[in-house]
């Protein structure tokens, strides 16, 4: 039995504000073009089953585009006879009883089984049962869902349990008020031949269960994510009902690569600006998204070096994000002082470091000017 098992597709995000030649936002281009090369490898493969783990839109009212594009792939996926099934999660589940979830879009699909009112349901086939437990906005009612997973347990069947949550590493989710797998669970995980995670964006299996997995998004919602690996997994199970408690031994999980556009970093140190910029690699950033380090930068260099200037060296980028790191000067060391005083003065202070009377002079009227400028803009 091969399951095809991917998720978090985030379909209409978008972002960076550049546009493609169609008049679409790139970034939201790229979050299309990542889906539909799953459905091309779902065609090609044909496996028995196709899950995806949540989070298929990235708002839980989506634009008329990413509906458009959603109806159009999954009339591809049903027309392959192959059972989809499909949970909400948390970007894709609305926060009140006003918005009717978004997923009922698909139910007249007859090979696309759904899950997302908030809670457990069980979807059946001959040889496998699918406990979907999608997103829940009340954390409180997911212990009671859980134990109606742990009921349904079937001995002569494969067991393929599909959540969108943290498992593992609570401390990082609570303060978000997302739902987490209580702990105390987890050993239900070992009644599943496979556990399909959703949420996290970065593909793995969580500590030590060896049938428990994230497969990561299909492309990156932030520019913090680095992983340059984004896809999908093919979990193989063997074909024999498995009756012991190590179901999993018998699970083969597969990672499988799509192509996306790549995030590439580039580092300048400003203490030998022009030779450094001028040997800066850029020979395999065409069409990437880039971003710049300006590294032991001083207040006057900061001023001095556009973000223009940066831009330049990398013309056939698709987008270049500069970040600036001052050198920490000699009164680095007495931070009590810089509480006090605001950023526009504490600017000032750099300013003068580097500079002699004449240009600090020069300079300040520009900077109280700009501060004024962003001032205005926050105020508004």
């Amino acid at each position: 039995m091969k399951i095809l098992h991917f998720s978090d597709t985030h379909l209409g995000y978008n972002d960076l504000e550049v546009l493609n030649a169609e008049n679409i936002n790139q970034r939201e281009a790229d979050f299309y073009d990542a889906f539909a090369q799953v459905v091309t490898q779902i065609q090609e493969i044909r496996p028995d089953y196709i899950i995806h783990t949540g989070d298929l839109f990235h708002r839980a009212s989506p634009s008329n585009r990413a509906i458009a594009f959603a109806l159009e792939q999954f009339g591809i996926i049903n027309s392959l006879n192959i059972p989809f099934i499909l949970i909400a999660g948390n970007h894709s589940t609305p926060r009140t009883n006003m918005s009717a979830p978004i997923l009922k879009i698909f139910e007249g699909f007859e090979n696309i089984y759904l899950s997302y009112d908030q809670t457990y349901k069980m979807i059946e086939f001959a040889d496998v049962i699918f406990h979907t437990l999608p997103h829940m906005n009340d954390e409180t009612q997911a212990l009671s869902q859980i134990e109606l997973c742990e009921e349904n347990v079937h001995k002569s069947k494969k067991n393929i349990m599909m959540m969108h949550c943290s498992v593992g590493a609570w401390y990082l989710m609570q303060e978000f008020g997302e739902w987490v797998y209580p702990s105390e669970k987890e050993y239900i995980f070992k009644m599943m031949d496979y556990v399909a995670l959703g949420h996290w964006h970065g593909f793995g299996a969580v500590g030590k269960h060896e049938n428990v997995y994230y497969s990561g998004s299909t492309e990156r919602t932030s520019l913090g994510d680095k992983r340059n690996s984004k896809g999908f997994i093919l979990v193989t199970l063997d074909g024999a009902n498995a009756k012991t408690p190590s179901l999993f031994d018998a699970a083969h999980v597969e990672y499988k690569e799509i192509q996306i556009r790549p995030i590439l970093q580039r580092e300048i140190d400003c203490e030998a600006y022009e030779n450094a910029a001028s040997n800066v690699d850029t020979s395999d950033t065409a069409n990437a998204i880039v971003e710049v380090k300006l590294t032991n930068l001083t207040a006057l260099q900061s001023i001095d070096i556009q973000n223009a200037e940066i831009k330049k060296l990398f013309p056939e980028a698709m987008f270049v994000s500069v970040k600036r790191e001052f050198k920490r000067s000699q009164n680095a060391g007495i931070v009590d002082d810089i509480e006090v005083l605001s950023l526009e003065n504490h600017f000032l202070e750099h300013i003068k470091e580097d500079a002699d009377a004449k240009e600090y002079e020069r300079l300040k009227g520009k900077i109280q000017e700009l501060f004024s400028a962003y001032e205005e803009v926050s105020d508004d």
